[in-house]
Formats: structure tokens, sequence, C-alpha cells
């Protein structure tokens, strides 16, 4: 049997409260048939009682009159009081047939027929109009054993009633003790349903929630899935298409400024060409104003072939930045990796490099690592002033490393922080080295990050006087734990 889920939100919340109020509904109607029963077995209980005691009473009565019409037959001898002793007879007969079905469910019938038996007969005996007086006189004497076993019906027909009363008190107390272990049962029942339908509804909005996240970070490589009710599972195909269509733009984008950085190469080679001819004198000396415009010409062009190739990398990163070649790797030796590619930079502006890093080994793309470590360096040394110092540290945490950069430039002032991971955004403060930056160093570096799934952020610690960032990127295992146990 295939249980079909329903195709809407609305469908399954419907069908959550509809599950969360069925045990309620179902102890409702048990409690509802319980007391039912109880109120009828009361009432039925009430008017035996009541019945039981009338009958008894009447039962008293037509025997006391019995006995009186006898006694009076003794002493007159009238045919009347026969009648009367007939009459009474009847009486006592039609009250036994009233009482029958009581004194069946009580177990007395053989003591009922008995009083009946004794009664007819004691009418029978003094009936005889030659009963002498000393018969009369024991048939009379007859009546007291009968009262006592009328007296006898009435005690068991009373202890009955107890009885029926005990069983109506210990049913009531049953059903209770049940009611109470349903609403103990209930009360865990009922939250462990809204749980799982809070699960079931929250799910696919925390997918759609993560999914929106996702194309705001610009994550447009990953596929969007949504499982859940079927308008929520059409909602996030829509935004898979969203993500479908975004992608075609950025490729768009990229392909753009690949095809014009290519096409501003070609004219930019042939401009510094002509100004290298021109500084060198190939096609003849130039005075001093002219070599000064000239050299104008030169470091501008390289400004703009930098801008250019900048751009390229830039489309290029943008390209695959999400397409991830996880390995394992020493962190360590790939920090001094690039600190040695650095090297001459280092010296050329008196700083010193100090390195903290312990010797980890990460999990990540190796390439894009070196690219953030090689982008956030060559960052410190622009702004770091001559004799300067430029701190890394890394060290491992249980789930992750941390990898930091500081130095002791100016730093960054507080309202161009939140741009900085902008793409060609540069701040008023001048750089050092020959050729200034384009601002797209840190858009790099966070594209990298992000890819990773990890974080980036300028952090103001007090440590440094310069700028200080810190990057946390995620891991899934402890690469270090796994290398010892292989090698053991």
């Amino acid at each position: 049997m295939i249980i079909r889920r329903p195709r809407s939100l609305n469908g399954l919340i419907l069908v959550g409260f509809g599950f969360v109020a069925l045990p309620l509904l179902l102890a409702v109607v048990w409690a509802l048939v319980n007391l039912d029963g109880v109120a009828e077995q009361s009432e039925w209980l009430v008017m035996t009682g009541v019945s039981a005691t009338e009958n008894n009473r009447l039962l008293d009565e037509q025997l006391s009159s019995l006995e009186r019409a006898a006694r009076q037959y003794q002493v007159l001898r009238s045919p009347d009081s026969v009648q009367l002793m007939r009459d009474d007879l009847a009486s006592i007969q039609v009250q036994l047939r009233v009482m029958a079905p009581l004194v069946e469910a009580a177990g007395a019938a053989e003591l009922a027929g008995s009083i009946g038996r004794d009664a007819r007969s004691i009418v029978t005996a003094l009936s005889n109009p030659e009963v002498d007086d000393e018969e009369t006189a024991t048939a009379i004497e007859r009546f007291a054993p009968l009262r006592q076993r009328v007296g006898r019906l009435t005690r068991i027909l009373s202890d009955y009633v107890d009885t029926e009363l005990s069983a109506l008190q210990q049913t009531a107390r049953d059903a209770q003790t049940v009611s109470a272990w349903q609403v103990a049962a209930l009360v865990p029942g009922t939250l462990i349903l809204v749980l799982i339908f809070t699960f079931l509804v929250s799910r696919p909005i925390s997918q759609i929630d993560k999914a929106i996240h996702q194309l705001g970070r610009s994550g447009f490589s990953r596929p969007i899935r949504v499982r859940g009710p079927t308008d929520l599972e059409r909602l996030g195909r829509q935004l898979d298409w969203l993500r479908v269509r975004l992608l075609e733009l950025a490729q768009e984008k990229n392909k753009f400024l690949r095809h014009m950085s290519h096409e501003l190469k070609t004219p930019l080679a042939n401009i510094r060409e002509g100004t290298e001819l021109l500084l060198d004198g190939s096609v003849g000396e130039l005075e001093g104003p002219q070599r000064e415009v000239t050299d104008i010409l030169r470091v501008n062009g390289l400004k703009l072939q930098q801008l250019i190739e900048n751009l390229l990398s830039f489309s290029a990163w943008q390209t695959k930045s999400e397409v991830l070649t996880l390995s394992d790797f020493a962190l360590r030796a790939q920090v001094i990796s690039v600190a040695k590619a650095q090297r001459l930079a280092l010296k050329a502006a008196h700083i010193q490099l100090k390195l903290e890093v312990d010797d980890i080994i990460v999990n990540a793309d190796q390439d894009k690592i070196r690219t953030v470590i090689d982008n956030l360096l060559s960052n410190a040394i622009k702004f770091t002033p001559r004799g300067g110092l430029v701190t890394i540290r890394a060290s491992r945490l249980p789930k992750s490393f941390i990898l930091e950069f500081g130095d002791t430039g100016p730093g960054i002032p507080e309202g161009e922080s939140p741009r900085i991971f902008d793409a060609f955004f540069q701040g008023a403060r001048e750089q050092g080295g020959q050729v200034g930056g384009t601002g797209i160093g840190l858009s790099v570096v966070l594209e990298c990050i992000q890819a990773h799934d990890g974080s980036v952020e300028l952090i103001d610690s007090g440590e440094f006087p310069g700028a200080h960032f810190r990057i946390h990127i995620p891991q899934k295992r402890d690469v270090r734990q796994r290398k010892l146990v292989a090698n053991a």
C-alpha cells in the first residue's frame, strides 16, 4: 500500500492538523461512550434501587395485611375475612411477579417462590370450612417464618443493589484511570506528531531559504533541489531556473570581459611598443618635455595593461570560482612557498615577515588557497611602510582551520571596510609599490573562500596597528588525525 503525501503545503498542514487532532478526537469519543455507559448504568441502578425498596415495602405490607385478615378469620370465622385473605394472596403473587426480574438477577428466585407457595398454603388451609381452631392456630404461626423469609429477600435485594453500585463505582474508576493514561500518552504522542509535521513543513522552507542565500552569494553552479509538497517543489524548480538564468548572464558578462580585454590588449601593445621606441631614441632623440610626456604614456600604459590582465584574471576566477579540486596538503609549506615568491618585494620595502603557522594538514583547493595567501600578502606589502612587519598565522580547530594576516600599516578606514571586498574598489590611501592595484585582489580572495563555504572578515583586534584579516575554512574531517592513523 502506497501512502501518497499531500500535493500542497496547505494539504500537508491540514493532514498534520488531522493527525494531531485524531488522537484527541478518539480519546473524547471513547470518554463520551464510557460516560454514556456509566450514566445509563447509573440511571438503571437508581431505578432498580428505588423499585426494589418500594417492592419490598409493598410485599411486607401485603404480607402484614394477609396476616391481619387471617387473625380476623381466626376470631370471627367470617366469609369476608376469607375473601380478604384471597385478595391479599393475589396481591402478593402479583407483587412477586413484578419483582421477578430483579429477584432472578439477585439469585433469590427460590426464596421468592417459597414465599409465594407458603402464603398460598396458609390461605388454602384457612379457607377450608372444616378447619378447626388448632389447625387455624398452626396456620397462623407459619406467618412468623414467612416474615423472616421476606426480610431475608429484602436484604438479598439490597445487597445486590449495593454490589451493582460498587461495580458501577469500579467501572467509573477504571474509566477515569484509562482516561488518565490516554491523556498521559496523548501529550507526548501529540508532541511527536507536531515535531514530525513541523519538520516536514520546515525542511522544504529551509531548503528554499538556503537556495536564496546561495543565489545571493552568486552560487550559480550548484543545482537547487527542494523536496516536499508539490507547490514548494515547483517553487524550487523556479529558483533553479532563476539560477540557470543568472549563471548564463554571469557567463555572458565574463565572456564580454574576456573579449573586450583581448581586443584592448592588441592596440595597447602597439602603444607600449611605440612609447618604448620613443624612449629608446630609436626614432630620434627626445628633448626633456617630450621625454616626460612619453614617460607618462609608458607608465599609464603599464597601469592599463595590468588592469586588463586583472580583468581577465577576475573573469576567469568568476567562471571557475566554485569548481574545487580538493586535496590534502601542508599549509605551512604553502605559506613558505608564497613567501619565497614575494621575497623580492619584501626585501625592496625592507619589510619583515613573521610566520606563526602550525604544521597542519588541511583539505582544500591548493591553488585557490595559494591565491588567497598570495593576494593577502601582496596587499599587506603594498600598505605596510618601509621597515614594517607582516604577520601570518595559521592554526587548526576541531572542524576547521584559521588563517590570519596582520600588518603594521595605516589600516583601513572605518567607512571603507564594508566595501573592501567589492570588485574594483580602491581605498583613498596611497599604495606602495611601483604599480598601483586595481581593487580586484580582495574580491578574488572572497570568491576563493566562499567556494570553500568559508568566511573572511576584517577584524579590529587591537593586536596589529594595521589591517587584520581572519579566514575561517570548515573541514569535513580531521585530516591530520586520518593521516596519523594511516601512518600507524
